[in-house]
């Protein structure tokens, strides 16, 4: 009985001194949005990194939110947002219910410079598509 009971100790210390399991890798996204409608619309890429605005993000794609992108603009190249010389820092966006008008633009505006802001929130934002990075 004592070997047993020696024996339980030594797997119970063994495993409590293991190293503890690995963290889920974090998820990224890629969200593709469009701005405005008809023969207007145009079309960018954020990065996503933090989880609530992966949620919002996902809620906006499934119309159960309005709530439209608000992010600092970096202007040293497109990291994601393919097809411009800008994006949105991934590390400064949310999904919020409002914003101020000098930040909603379509994305060619902010292409050219066009805003009195450095965020850009285009009110009519609707994700449209969710790509996961690994």
């Amino acid at each position: 009985m004592a070997a047993i009971l020696s024996t339980l100790a030594l797997t119970i210390a063994m495993a409590a001194s293991a190293a503890p399991a690995a963290a889920a890798p974090a998820i990224e996204y890629v969200a593709t949005i469009n701005v405005g409608s008809g023969s207007n619309v145009e079309y960018f890429r954020i990065h996503l990194v933090q989880a609530t605005d992966i949620t919002a993000a996902f809620a906006n794609m499934n119309k159960q939110s309005n709530r439209h992108p608000n992010g600092r603009i970096v202007r040293t190249g497109p990291e994601l947002n393919i097809g411009y010389s800008w994006h949105i820092d991934p590390n400064d966006v949310n999904f919020v219910d409002v914003s101020i008008a000098a930040c909603d633009r379509r994305p060619s505006e902010v292409e050219r410079g066009a805003l009195a802001s450095g965020r850009y929130c285009p009110w009519s934002a609707r994700v449209v598509q969710m790509t996961p990075l690994l």
